[in-house]
């Protein structure tokens, strides 16, 4: 077994999941060290091993041949991972991911209700093997309820939680996010759900079948527009890049592009129109109610105070003015900024076949109280498929 480091380096999570919740979940706990074995099906792997393209492939194959071909999606969400390939409907299979389950502190699965169940791992049949067992479920729709049979991909649960409803230039204008947010967040969810399990087996000494969905995911970062309707009885629409309940707050012209500013209060309103010769207290102006009634009339006079100057200048006068602004970045931008490669949000490892990367990091950094920051966790490309298997049955054999 691999030395590794990390808060979580002692423990063993068993990966069945695919595409990208599940995935995503346990390469959060990877990030943090601990060991994840993804179990994928031979022969095809993941799903994600075929979406594409973008597909990359090792450098020296010239003719690109399929079965050389890595896709960038899958990269995106298996980083720190071993791969092993079973078919779970083979008994020699199920025979190593039985000893994998008495091993393991975590198991992850995102297979539709039922399906896991009728192979024979079901939660009752996994505890059964080994009661500390934490199970993280991640469904489309939740597990149980007159829909929760329903699969579950990102953009269905997108629009079937209200999100797209908010997004887009107008109320006619449903627009989804542009990355997979609900499986991300699902993800995100899954993996906090499973740290909550294993504190509480410090003192129950039992495991705890953990479950979300990309529907509980999406309405879960309703945030102010859930009690909007919920309080209120306000349904939100989408409405551009502008904030429903601040003004002025959001995206606005300037000479040679775009700004955002954000003024979530009343003294920075305030110091916008001293730096632009505003009038703070116009009619139906002076309160942030008052703006967000009249929005339409407040773009337009920031947009008159802004047209003059080119975006650089601008947000160099907003800072001055210590008024909240940013620029809208491309993504190839971000991933060249300073301030992106400081905080470790890229990180560069040897892929088997494909060499040197450079992928996006995790988001977290631990440090000691004296400022000093923790050693991270030395970062792995994601394996090839069944990349680690006789490594880990070796393993395996070697622990009976």
């Amino acid at each position: 077994m691999q030395s590794r480091t990390g808060p979580l380096s002692d423990l063993l999570v068993v990966d069945l999941s695919r595409a990208l919740a599940g995935p995503h979940a346990t390469m959060m706990l990877a990030d943090l060290g601990a060991r994840v074995i993804k179990i994928e099906a031979p022969g095809t792997g993941d799903d994600t091993r075929g979406w594409g393209p973008p597909f990359v492939w090792p450098p020296d194959d010239d003719e690109r041949r399929d079965e050389n071909r890595q896709s960038t999606y899958f990269l995106s969400a298996n980083r720190n991972k071993e791969s092993v390939a079973l078919d779970l409907k083979d008994d020699a299979d199920r025979a190593v991911l039985w000893e994998l389950v008495a091993r393991a502190d975590v198991l992850v699965e995102n297979f539709r209700t039922g399906v896991l169940e009728r192979l024979g791992f079901g939660p009752e049949a996994l505890q059964a093997h080994n009661e500390r067992l934490i199970v993280l479920s991640i469904t489309g729709f939740g597990h149980d309820g007159p829909e929760g049979g329903r699969p579950g991909y990102d953009q269905i649960a997108q629009g079937e939680g209200g999100l797209m409803s908010l997004n887009g230039s107008g109320p006619d204008d449903p627009q989804k996010v542009g990355t997979p947010i609900a499986d991300v967040l699902a993800g995100m969810a899954g993996a906090y759900g499973v740290l909550a399990a294993l504190h509480e087996r410090e003192r129950t000494g039992r495991g705890t079948v953990v479950r979300t969905s990309l529907l509980a995911a999406v309405v879960g970062v309703h945030a102010f527009q859930g009690t909007r309707w919920t309080v209120a009885g306000e349904v939100g629409r989408g409405q551009g890049n502008h904030h429903a309940s601040i003004a002025p707050y959001g995206m606005f012209a300037c000479a040679d592009g775009h700004v955002q500013i954000a003024l979530g209060s009343e003294s920075l309103w305030r110091r916008l129109c001293a730096g632009f010769g505003l009038d703070p207290d116009a009619e139906s102006l002076a309160t942030n109610a008052q703006r967000v009634a009249a929005r339409d009339q407040v773009i337009e006079l920031v947009e008159e105070a802004f047209a003059e100057w080119e975006a650089e200048p601008l947000l160099a006068r907003l800072d001055e003015l210590g008024i909240p602004a940013g620029k809208v970045r491309t993504l190839d931008e971000v991933y060249q900024w300073e301030q992106t490669l400081s905080q470790g949000l890229l990180i560069d490892v040897e892929h088997e076949s494909l060499g040197a990367l450079r992928l996006p990091g995790p988001p977290l950094r631990l440090f000691e109280a004296d400022g000093q920051e923790k050693t991270p966790v030395t970062h792995r490309a994601p394996p090839l498929l069944d990349g680690q298997g006789p490594a880990v049955k070796d393993w395996l054999r070697s622990e009976q």
